[in-house]
């Protein structure tokens, strides 16, 4: 028992070094600027859609209350991410702390099992729209689609638990560098000097279950909604249908697309090195891209976008003159 204190103590007033994105000086800068400019996009990107979610009258819809949370995922999981990555690009001295790992650990899976689960909730929100139009207000009503958002935020965080003790659980020995730009489970894993056997097991079913599940869960779904809208006669109404589940689809497949390789696959299948540029795509190009497809695929969105902040500025610098 004593040493099992002893242990929990030294790591906790422990360091983590992190490698980063890269060594080379030249390239540092480059890097740091770019990623600025992307999380600024990002931030603002996702704000824009919840203000405008939030003020426009006509956007107080299941779909638009989803897509509210989807940008508040976003805006979390980046945050939780980038300013670390962003100053380690400029500090010599590329280190987290072993509660700060922690912590950065715990938020970052509990924001992305919770987009998992969200997706596939918003896919099937898509199906009773366009397969049950008429049972729609009833199927989807304020309290169904409100528990679904809890659900899902509920089982991220759950998930989170899960993965983060048994991670932490483990004796991270000799000099502690993470191959990699934040703490995440496979490199930890590597860093360990006991078995992680039980953390695979449990990365590759719990993976399966949030993330494999989901995915079949969408393509099912989106397997009716084809169906169904090509017995829709008028093409304004395929059309119109087709663009509201467009930009969802694309935001799946981007997003499942690299979370899934990610962490739905054997640890001996890892290679951190080759790895990087997928965990760029899921956790700072795809939330940055998530506001610009719903908004150049969604004409609602647009026009809400339009009338929110470009005619009511319009309005104001008229009245101002």
């Amino acid at each position: 028992m004593t040493n099992s204190l002893m242990r929990v103590n030294a790591s906790i007033f422990a360091e983590f070094h992190i490698l980063g994105l890269t060594d080379l000086p030249n390239l540092k800068l480059f890097l740091f600027f770019t990623l600025l400019v992307i999380y600024v996009m990002t931030l603002t990107g996702n704000i824009a859609i919840i203000l405008v979610s939030q003020l426009d009258k006509r956007l107080h819809k299941p779909m638009y209350f989803f897509l509210s949370n989807l940008s508040s995922l976003d805006i979390c999981y980046t945050s939780t991410t980038m300013p670390k990555m962003l100053q380690i690009l400029l500090v010599k001295k590329k280190s987290i702390s072993f509660i700060g790992c922690v912590i950065q650990l715990y938020f970052l899976l509990a924001f992305v099992g919770t987009e998992c689960v969200l997706l596939l909730v918003m896919s099937y929100d898509r199906f009773i729209a366009i397969c049950h139009p008429l049972r729609y207000p009833i199927l989807m009503s304020r309290m169904v689609y409100v528990n679904l958002a809890c659900v899902s935020w509920s089982i991220g965080l759950v998930n989170s638990i899960v993965h983060t003790v048994f991670t932490f659980r483990l004796d991270f020995c000799g000099i502690r560098k993470i191959n990699y730009f934040f703490c995440d489970i496979p490199p930890l894993l590597s860093l360990s000097c006991e078995d992680t056997t039980v953390n695979e097991i449990l990365l590759l079913s719990i993976g399966v279950f949030i993330g494999w599940t989901p995915f079949v869960g969408i393509v099912v779904s989106y397997i009716f909604i084809i169906v169904t809208i090509m017995y829709i006669k008028s093409n304004e109404g395929r059309q119109k249908a087709f663009s509201t589940c467009a930009s969802h689809l694309t935001v799946v497949l981007l997003y499942y697309g690299s979370a899934i390789f990610n962490y739905v696959r054997p640890i001996s299948f890892y290679s951190l090195g080759k790895d990087r540029l997928i965990t760029v795509l899921y956790s700072v190009v795809t939330p940055m891209m998530n506001p610009i497809i719903y908004t150049l695929k969604n004409h609602e969105v647009k026009n809400a976008i339009h009338r929110q902040f470009i005619y009511r500025r319009k309005n104001n610098i008229f009245l101002a003159i």
